[in-house]
């Protein structure tokens, strides 16, 4: 009796789990996706606000890219350039 009210427990939860994803599913996805809309929306913002802004008459702006580490390549041995022979 036992394994048979396991079982009926088991598969009870398994179809409430599944019910329950169906209706939050959707809004789960939709408000991350409007969490992203707006992420994007800031940076957009943020990139227009640069390019906007005007300099007084007598001011330097210097735009540089950002310099990256290089790692140094690592010297696996000495290049041999073979000839043929024939």
């Amino acid at each position: 009796m036992v394994v048979l009210q396991t079982i009926l427990l088991l598969i009870l939860v398994y179809y409430a789990a599944k019910l329950l994803l169906k209706w939050l599913a959707p809004r789960l996805l939709s408000y991350a996706m409007k969490k992203t809309e707006e992420r994007f929306g800031q940076q957009f913002a943020n990139y227009q606000d640069f390019g906007q802004r005007e300099n007084e008459e007598g001011d330097t702006t210097i735009y540089k890219k950002p310099t990256r580490k290089s790692k140094p390549s690592k010297k696996v041995g000495e290049y041999i350039d073979f000839e043929e022979i024939d």
